[in-house]
């Protein structure tokens, strides 16, 4: 017999309906219908309130995304939450932990709303592609007006409780959200309007355009916000009926949308790259100590990011010099979040508190993780890890930063090799989610299992790689720059080929981006061995002979003036005399063919990273160059994106 998800029962003449289908609560059709039940038998009981609330952690997390890659099966929840909020009994919904999207909007169709401290509202459907459907996009907009509800729902954003109760969202905050519900005033709570006669909201036309505006700067190419600003506008022009209705045609057209169901396997492949520690032995190892090797701008984000989660992080450097720098790099980056209200005072000064930097690997504490953040050079990465294994105990996971060096040589000089991986971070590495676990040949199961948790910890997006030279995302950034230049010699220009880019989604064209990171950093990458190409490319050029670096020397594969960025012609002439010492017949592309071109040989490199068993599966790919990289999530990542592969239920 199936487990009911959701039961009704009376309890001092107030009627409650609880949800219970752990740890989530997520919305499928059996909690809708028996959700309905629930409702309708509220409606035949004597009872002066009806309570919803949750058995689990969360009151309801929001919709089973599993479902939405088939048909849609009544009762709707629309339907069920027009029920709802039509009911003559006044309604209660008690909030601990998350409610959001349906359980957003099942709170939104009640007449009040209690809330734990620590719960939070939210309509986040935009990250998956679709906008809300049973109610969200007209019935927030009645509670707490045009603006906040632009806010919260175009780039779904959650509120925390107190944000939710400023804003006019929920009805109270109590430590006890139950007991709140069931002693309410009733006459206070037949005063409260049914969700269904709230006054339609002021039309805030500034607030509209300016929700237009940073939607196409935010989100370029995606099809759910703007429809969503559309849904928000009718709530102040169109009767509830009529908004609904709209709201959810908009719903059901964007469901089986090929953006939707890109979003969903990222938002799967994330769930699951995050979940990745189950699959390694645990061993009750806990990281509470950490050192960083380097305290530049890297090492310095790095053990910021650390001392974040929670570690104590000591900071080596090679002289006092260096020891101030790598302070002032760290105070740096907690002064930026405490301006930006990402810090409070308490919390800025905790974090500075687990961060210090030293001068001598003999002062170095006892560590659980030790990580070189060094630059790209194989020798004195294998000094560091040397002197690190000489201080530290053997029960401390070692780790390199490195980009692209191979990891399998670096341990072959440790004793204890089984305890050594790479952590590639990306820069900044206190921002990107993004975390590279590269495998040695000997790295064990446990150091792997410590790394995923570590990364959970972090609030990560761990991807496991194999070794070779870039591991997954730079061994791809690197065909991908190739084939820009080569596009490039063929005949367009650094804007034909940055505008194909950002049209199709990328964050930004290939040519920018190096000029923004600099094109001696790839410059030395290409040439680490010492040893020349048979033909200099144009980016070689550029920085052996002209001293080009991009925005930092104010020229690159563009000439700035005044920041602004132009086709350069000694570029131009440079790809030309290049083309035609490699016999290259120049001609121009169009937009999306170029665009077409690039992909293709990012496709191309990634397929044989999966033949050779870098990784094991597309999906990592996928959040690679996405989280990385910034491919354009709504496309589903790289590999999605070529196969055409349809996200499934999970």
């Amino acid at each position: 017999m199936t487990r009911p998800k959701v039961r009704f029962d009376v309890r001092d003449g107030a009627g409650v309906i609880t949800f219970d289908a752990p740890p989530l609560n997520l919305i499928d059709r059996q909690l809708r219908a028996e959700l309905l039940d629930c409702i309708m038998v509220a409606a035949d009981h004597a009872v002066d309130r009806l309570i919803l609330r949750s058995a689990c952690r969360v009151f309801v997390a929001g919709a089973d995304a599993g479902e939405f890659s088939k048909p849609p099966e009544a009762p709707h929840l629309n339907d069920v939450l027009w029920r709802l909020a039509e009911l003559s009994i006044p309604t209660i919904a008690v909030l601990e932990g998350g409610a959001l999207g349906g359980g957003c909007e099942i709170a939104l169709a009640c007449r009040a709303r209690i809330a734990g401290p620590k719960a939070q509202l939210g309509l986040p459907e935009v990250k998956l592609g679709l906008v809300p459907g049973a109610g969200g996009t007209q019935r927030l907009p009645r509670l707490v007006g045009m603006p906040l509800a632009l806010d919260v729902i175009v780039s779904g954003r959650t509120l925390t409780a107190r944000q939710a109760l400023e804003a006019g969202a929920i009805t109270a905050i109590s430590d006890s959200p139950l007991d709140e519900a069931l002693h309410m005033s009733l006459t206070g709570l037949q005063a409260l309007a049914c969700p269904n006669d709230l006054a339609a909201p002021a039309h805030a036309y500034r607030d509209l355009e300016q929700a237009r505006a940073a939607s196409k700067r935010r989100t370029p190419g995606q099809i759910a916000p703007s429809l969503a600003i559309q849904l928000i506008e009718a709530s102040a022009r169109l009767p509830l009926t009529a908004a609904l209705s709209q709201e959810r045609a908009a719903f059901l057209s964007l469901r089986q949308s090929p953006q939707a169901s890109a979003l969903r396997h990222v938002f799967f492949a994330e769930r699951a790259a995050q979940a990745q520690a189950r699959n390694y032995p645990d061993g009750g190892r806990a990281f509470k100590t950490a050192c960083v090797v380097g305290g530049g701008n890297m090492g310095a984000s790095i053990a910021y990011a650390l001392a974040t989660a929670g570690l104590a992080v000591q900071i080596v450097e090679r002289d006092e010099a260096s020891r101030a720098q790598a302070q002032a790099n760290c105070e740096a980056l907690i002064s930026a979040a405490r301006s930006r209200g990402l810090l409070t005072e308490d919390k800025a000064k905790a974090i500075s508190a687990r961060l210090g930097c030293i001068t001598s690997y003999d002062q170095l504490a006892q560590a659980d993780l030790a990580i070189e953040a060094v630059f790209e050079n194989m020798q004195i990465k294998k000094d560091i890890l040397s002197k690190l294994e000489a201080v530290l105990p053997e029960t401390c996971i070692l780790a390199t930063n490195t980009s692209y060096l191979d990891v399998n040589e670096m341990a072959a000089g440790l004793r204890h090799p089984g305890r050594f991986l790479g952590l590639h971070f990306f820069s900044p590495a206190h921002i990107m989610k993004l975390l590279e676990v590269i495998r040695a040949d000997a790295t064990s199961e446990a150091t792997l299992g410590a790394a995923f948790r570590l990364a959970k910890a972090m609030h990560k997006i761990p991807v496991l790689s194999g070794v070779c030279e870039g591991f997954i995302g730079n061994r791809i950034l690197k065909r991908y720059r190739e084939a820009a230049e080569m596009a490039l010699l063929q005949g367009s220009t650094p804007t034909q080929i940055d505008q194909a880019m950002r049209g199709f989604g990328m964050a930004m064209g290939p040519f920018e981006a190096q000029d923004m990171s600099g094109l001696d950093i790839a410059h030395a990458n290409r040439h680490r061995d010492g040893q020349d190409q048979v033909l200099r490319t144009v980016a070689d050029l550029l920085v052996e002979d002209h001293n080009r670096l991009g925005r930092k020397t104010g020229a690159g594969w563009y000439d700035y003036t005044g920041g602004q960025a132009s086709n350069s012609s000694l570029v131009t002439q440079l790809a030309t005399e290049v083309a035609q010492k490699a016999g290259i017949v120049r001609r121009n592309l169009a937009n999306p063919e170029l665009a077409e071109v690039l992909v293709e040989a990012m496709a191309s490199e990634a397929k044989k990273i999966l033949n050779e068993g870098i990784t094991q599966k597309p999906e990592d790919i996928d959040l690679v160059m996405i989280h990385g990289y910034g491919f354009p999530r709504w496309r589903g990542g790289l590999m999605f994106h070529h196969t055409g592969k349809t996200a499934g239920a999970k």
